[in-house]
């Protein structure tokens, strides 16, 4: 009947770009590590961040098993990584990375059609993954000083799209996600615009987005599973932004330090 026939066509979409993005909560855990171990994990990337003299880097982390994700997708939530001084609960400074993420709603206090910017910490951004290990573009020492200065201005929240899809089309002005925020913000940064629409017709131009791999009936029954995937900012396949696209195209254009990942030591 009708109803066998969505659920059967629902069910690929459980598994594949429903689930391109995590960007759900501040911090929410996935259980897949202890308290000590998001600790250890956390401070492993920090350390190894700072050896690398990374005043800011973009970091990947993977909400699901890598199993459950769509092909050509291994990590799913990126954030910029900030090192600087920082208050912590005593009032006093130290230094260390701030991670600076968008996250959509929840559903409950905020639409999952909707996505707000959250500064956080190292410890909130591991303890989301799923996997033993996190991606790492460290961009090269200007682009991380034009970065820097994008992040700490009003443009860096002028460039936030709070209308939310899981796998928004970074080469389309309707939808965002983190990792087509961060792309927005790295665009800007180094092509020293703020114009929205001159932003998008430079990637057009410049940036190839990874395709995620979704039937037409998927797609089709996309918003009836959750609000916040969504795909009339398609034409043709879907594409979003990812480690892997992005990485290419710093890599391309000559914005690249490094690219690499960091497994946790257990």
């Amino acid at each position: 009947g009708i109803g066998a026939a969505i659920v059967l066509a629902l069910t690929p979409l459980a598994a594949t770009p429903v689930l391109a993005q995590d960007s759900i909560s501040t911090g929410a855990p996935s259980g897949h590590f202890s308290a000590e171990e998001v600790a250890r994990f956390s401070k492993q990337i920090e350390t190894n961040l700072a050896a690398r003299g990374a005043r800011v880097a973009i970091v990947f982390r993977a909400g699901r098993a890598r199993e459950k994700l769509p092909k050509g997708i291994a990590y799913t939530h990126g954030a910029f990584w900030v090192y600087r001084d920082i208050q912590t609960d005593s009032g006093q400074t130290e230094p260390g990375y701030a991670v600076y993420n968008l996250y959509a709603g929840d559903g409950k206090a905020l639409p999952s059609t909707a996505s707000r910017l959250v500064q956080d910490f190292p410890y909130d951004f591991t303890s989301g993954s799923s996997v033993d290990d996190v991606a790492v573009i460290v961009p090269s020492p200007e682009v991380q000083r034009r970065l820097l200065a994008v992040i700490d201005s009003p443009i860096y929240a002028a460039l936030h799209n709070p209308a939310y899809s899981l796998i928004a089309n970074p080469l389309s002005p309707k939808y965002q996600n983190c990792n087509g925020f961060m792309l927005d913000v790295l665009a800007a940064a180094v092509w020293d615009i703020t114009d929205r629409d001159q932003i998008r017709a430079n990637l057009k131009a410049n940036f190839k987005p990874t395709t995620v791999e979704a039937g037409p009936v998927t797609r089709l029954l996309a918003p009836l599973v959750t609000a916040g995937l969504k795909t009339d900012d398609h034409s043709g396949r879907l594409r979003t932004a990812t480690y892997e696209s992005l990485a290419d195209f710093m890599r391309a254009n000559g914005m690249l330090q490094a690219a690499y990942s960091v497994s946790f030591q257990r």
